[in-house]
């Protein structure tokens, strides 16, 4: 698989930079350099890259202004460079894979390069998906119909059933069934399983991706809530409750979600 890739920065020291950090990794395809946020959105909208390394200070177009300008078309998996880190929180609100400091370093890249990595699987996994099940449908309705009556067993298929965190210096293997909630915690996750708390840097937006929706559900704007270890629901007042975990935990269930829980939970 090859990452078609864009680089924008208005220094080009910059740039040559991380070009040169990038020709360490073979799958990576630098195929357009760009020196401001204009050349930037013309050169995504033609090129149409897998990826883009977004500098976020530049003079009259910044990066996220690029990201704003690419809403009407299909946009690449994006990862913030910058010399500041005043910028994570609302880089990650972006929805970016990740975000980078200057100079930016040979390991925080390659870690970069393999979520990137995963995300262009899982991406093109499902488009996969969904291209056979509007052929089925075309030629042979039937068998479309058997295909989609599978759906639920193919959709599980989909979802993570390990996953890998770096926490203290430490990669964790984490089973997806013994995490018990997820709590968003500004640009960082606090995964709960059993007996360990670890934190998971990614969006709770992305994460949420990745895991079974009809096990893992948002409770809360912050909060993601593994159903199958919910085993008391307690009622509280203006229509939010209380979802009691095995461990004891409580998790406050606000108004907006109690009917996405109520679904499953009885």
């Amino acid at each position: 698989m090859t990452i078609r890739t864009i680089l924008v920065d208005d220094e080009p020291l910059a740039i040559q930079g991380l070009e040169l950090r990038l020709k360490a990794h073979e799958d990576v395809e630098i195929i357009e350099k760009c020196q401001n946020g204009r050349e930037a959105i013309r050169a995504i909208k033609t090129q149409k890259p897998d990826l883009v390394f977004l500098d976020i200070q530049m003079p009259g177009f910044d990066g996220f202004s690029v990201v704003q300008g690419l809403m009407e078309v299909e946009p690449p998996l994006v990862v913030f460079v910058t010399a500041y880190s005043d910028h994570a929180i609302r880089a990650f609100e972006a929805q970016a894979v990740d975000y980078l400091l200057k100079p930016v370093e040979e390991g925080r890249l390659a870690d970069t390069l393999e979520r990137v990595r995963q995300r262009l699987t899982d991406r093109r996994g499902q488009a996969e998906v969904e291209k056979l099940k509007e052929v089925l449908a075309e030629v042979a309705p039937q068998a479309a119909e058997e295909y989609s009556d599978g759906g639920d067993t193919m959709a599980a298929s989909r979802y993570e059933k390990l996953i890998n965190i770096k926490d203290r210096g430490q990669i964790f293997r984490v089973d997806v069934d013994t995490i018990e909630r997820i709590d968003a915690a500004g640009d960082y996750m606090c995964i709960y399983t059993g007996d360990n708390t670890l934190i998971l840097r990614e969006t709770m937006k992305d994460l949420e991706k990745r895991l079974d929706p009809r096990r893992f559900q948002r409770v809360h704007r912050s909060t993601i809530v593994n159903l199958d270890l919910v085993r008391q629901v307690k009622p509280h007042t203006n229509g939010e409750c209380f979802l009691v975990l095995d461990s004891g935990a409580q998790v406050k269930v606000s108004r907006s979600y109690r009917d996405v829980v109520a679904r499953f939970v009885h």
